[in-house]
């Protein structure tokens, strides 16, 4: 009689985390040449180093603000354009080949431009946009497609107030098109600012720092940024997706 023991999810994580730390110490230790490939204690110094400095948190911050402007711009705009072009259909026309050339081109050549049209300090924030604005609209503008006619035209001869037919018959049909949007973007939203300020180099960055520590060949500490970066993604994501499913998972209101 086979019997299979189910561990709880958090001890499943950790051991794989320990497992995946043991191939890192081993490879390190393989390899012998911190230069190459540091160990996990030599990392987890020297981001414990970093973590008592104030420079540290300011650089974070700085990141941080940039890329949160750009998802919240991108979001608002997202929507309301979305919004705008279900009634103008001429303007989706329009604007749906820009956000299809948006979507096909390379984030690097938008990094380059973008360091030629407004400068390194804006570049994460814009590249951040142009990340999460055409997965937002796209996802928006599917969700309106789908709204019931029928039920709109209910709406219509019942004459319900333009907020009451947004809050029931819009927001539930557009609600997980939305979050699944910023589910998909928030990941890619992160990554891609971050790379635009490794090739920016704005001031004060956890991109610069990670371009300054391979410059002067300090591996370690660009690995410990690394895992600052991985680490503030999977705890932006973990937040966001909290906050959506706590929206998501609500009840409609009655009519």
């Amino acid at each position: 009689m086979n019997a299979s023991v189910k561990l709880p999810r958090t001890a499943r994580v950790l051991l794989v985390a320990a497992f995946w730390l043991g191939v890192w110490a081993f490879a390190a230790w393989r390899v012998g040449l911190s230069l190459l490939l540091p160990s996990p204690a030599l990392v987890a110094k020297t981001l414990w180093g970093m973590l008592g400095t104030a420079v540290f948190y300011q650089t974070v911050g700085r990141s941080l603000l940039n890329v949160t402007a750009g998802i919240l711009f991108a979001v608002a705009v997202g929507v309301l354009l979305a919004a705008v072009c279900r009634r103008v259909r001429f303007l989706r026309e329009l604007i749906l080949p820009l956000i299809t050339v948006v979507k096909a081109t390379p984030v690097a050549s938008f990094i380059v431009l973008a360091l030629i049209w407004v400068g390194a300090p804006r570049v994460p924030a814009l590249i951040t946009v142009l990340i999460v604005l055409p997965v937002v609209w796209t996802n928006v503008d599917e969700g309106l497609s789908k709204i019931d006619p029928q039920l709109r035209e209910v709406a219509v001869v019942y004459r319900m107030p333009y907020w009451r037919r947004v809050r029931l018959l819009v927001f539930p049909s557009v609600r997980p098109y939305f979050l699944a949007a910023c589910r998909t973007s928030l990941g890619l939203a992160w990554k891609a600012g971050i790379a635009a300020e490794i090739i920016a180099r704005p001031r004060m960055s956890i991109g610069t720092a990670i371009n300054d520590a391979r410059q002067y060949l300090l591996t370690e500490e660009m690995f410990a940024w690394t895992f600052v970066v991985i680490l503030l993604s999977l705890l932006i994501e973990l937040g966001f997706t909290a906050l959506f499913d706590r929206f998501g998972t609500g009840k409609g209101d009655p009519a």
